[in-house]
């Protein structure tokens, strides 16, 4: 596995992995929304507006602390949806480990446009942005391919998103699919990808530090 010097230790076994998302499993109460959103927008997929929906069932639990001052503008989700259609299709279906240079401009150009259509559309804090709320949004969309990160993951693997979001979050991308790589032979978990896993590790060793230190 590639040595990311730059942030934390990043190192992972295959009993890390087991470790973090044995103890995901046991503490996060969320998880059904997760479930859900991923049902819905795969049972309407080409509905944009129906996609929009199930993304905002994830969006209003998991990033509930952003999305307590103000909604983002379903219709202009929508649009995007639509309009990057084609794009989000050919991602659908892929894995990580498949990712490849050629995928970097249409990654940071859905990555842009999400971040302008999941910002706080009202209140005090409109206009405000979630590099976070878009990874999540372009996940349920390519459950396998897109991987979920927050503000302590980010700055864990060197690739904090308070400049050039979308640059950081293909470099990002990057060390999900060498982590992928070299992990997938050895694990499964009923219908969850090894991208999920692997979130799932990354959740518990670097925002939820507790759960993984005290077992």
């Amino acid at each position: 596995m590639a040595d990311y010097t730059d942030g934390a230790d990043t190192a992972m076994s295959v009993a890390e992995l087991i470790r973090g998302y044995t103890e995901y499993q046991r503490h996060e109460r969320r998880d059904a929304m997760y479930k859900i959103a991923i049902f819905i927008v795969s049972h309407f997929w080409g509905k944009p507006d129906d996609m929009a929906n199930g993304m905002g069932v994830l969006l209003h639990t998991w990033n509930q602390a952003f999305y307590r001052y103000g909604s983002f503008d379903f219709d202009k989700l929508e649009e995007v949806i639509q309009s990057n259609f084609s794009t989000i299709d050919s991602f659908h279906n892929r894995d990580i480990v498949t990712l490849q240079k050629t995928d970097d401009p249409l990654i940071k150009s859905l990555f842009d446009e999400f971040l302008e259509a999941l910002q706080i559309a009202d209140g005090k804090s409109k206009g405000r942005k979630s590099p976070v709320a878009v990874a999540k949004g372009l996940h349920l969309l390519g459950p396998a391919f897109f991987p979920l990160w927050d503000d302590k993951i980010a700055k864990a693997y060197g690739c904090h998103y308070s400049t050039y979001p979308s640059e950081k979050y293909v470099s990002f991308s990057y060390m999900m699919r060498d982590i992928a790589q070299q992990l997938a032979p050895h694990v499964s978990y009923g219908d969850k990808t090894v991208l999920k896993l692997i979130d799932e590790y990354n959740y518990v060793r670097y925002t939820k530090t507790e759960w993984f230190s005290n077992h």
